[in-house]
């Protein structure tokens, strides 16, 4: 059997799939393969570990029919296009779960690193800026005690919610298609409505798949609703905010802070003005980043790969 992979994984990943008489080819090269390079790489494949923002679209899925398995290296879907993936019967899973305690720490260092606006004053230091002390410059705000409002209080906003309210006290509100009794129980969280997130939040951080409901979701007319010293946290997909529309927020001081994991492009430009603005922290993806993390996608990955090669149902399906 053979398996193209796009991307690095866990090196014992790629032992375990070598135990089993699997044959690897990996992509490399430092650039993101183009997706006429992607179905040429998968054309003799069995199977396909997707590593990175490549698009499972209807060209490719067509093109790899062939295919017995695809293992996505995400838990999110969103470039998958799930319908022609079912017609084809071609089997595609994802690595739930695993990814969820880190991506909350990612949210939780986000919005200290806003708050303090952290990243503006390291670069100030790197550009040897660092002047005289001036007591009333470049202040930022304190989170002990404030609201923290989740957009998609799923298991990754559950982690952050805890770390909130452990660590500063804060008080959880949170909206979702449907309840989250646990989080409820657990957190004394409370449900509200959209409009009301968006009016009580402090801290606004979001934890939702992109879907064509929440594609743009989060644009200029809604950061109007937000409170003025808001912050606002983005570790899902960077298309469920606007950009030109979040920095318009910023600019103009609609809301106070942003602090993001996903954007939208990925890569962002080194020139985008959001990284030069005193209360936003950018980075560039890196919500499931720990050794722990990336070793557990990729059993996740290698149990699906192995099940899929041997015709059997995928554990961890995304339809």
């Amino acid at each position: 059997m053979k398996v193209f992979i796009s991307g690095k994984i866990a090196p014992d990943a790629l032992q375990k799939l070598e135990d089993h008489h699997i044959q690897i080819t990996q992509w490399k090269e430092t650039r993101q393969i183009t997706p006429k390079e992607l179905i040429e790489a998968c054309k003799d494949q069995d199977g396909f570990i997707s590593v990175g923002p490549n698009k499972i679209n209807a060209d490719f899925l067509n093109a790899s029919k062939h295919l017995k398995v695809i293992a996505l290296h995400s838990v999110g879907f969103d470039q998958v296009d799930v319908e022609t993936a079912k017609k084809l019967n071609l089997p595609v899973g994802n690595t739930p779960g695993v990814l969820s305690a880190a991506t909350g720490e990612t949210a939780f260092l986000l919005m200290i690193a806003v708050s303090r606006k952290a990243f503006f004053s390291y670069r100030k230091i790197i550009d040897g800026k660092w002047e005289k002390y001036e007591p009333a410059t470049e202040l930022g705000i304190e989170i002990s005690g404030k609201t923290l409002g989740v957009f998609g209080l799923g298991k990754i906003g559950l982690e952050m919610a805890k770390k909130c309210k452990a660590a500063y006290g804060m008080q959880v509100i949170y909206h979702n298609r449907s309840r989250n009794e646990d989080a409820e129980k657990e957190l004394d969280a409370k449900y509200v409505s959209f409009d009301e997130l968006l009016e009580q939040s402090d801290v606004l951080t979001v934890h939702t798949a992109l879907t064509d409901e929440t594609k743009g979701k989060f644009s200029i007319d809604v950061f109007k609703k937000m409170k003025p010293n808001a912050i606002f946290i983005n570790t899902a997909r960077g298309g469920i905010h606007n950009e030109k529309d979040l920095t318009q927020a910023l600019e103009e001081k609609i809301i106070w802070g942003a602090g993001l994991d996903v954007t939208n492009p990925e890569p962002m430009g080194k020139n985008n003005p959001l990284l030069f603005m005193e209360s936003v922290a950018v980075l560039p993806h890196i919500g499931s980043a720990t050794e722990e993390t990336r070793a557990a996608m990729a059993e996740l990955i290698v149990e699906n790969i192995l099940a899929g090669l041997k015709g059997e149902q995928i554990p961890y399906p995304i339809y």
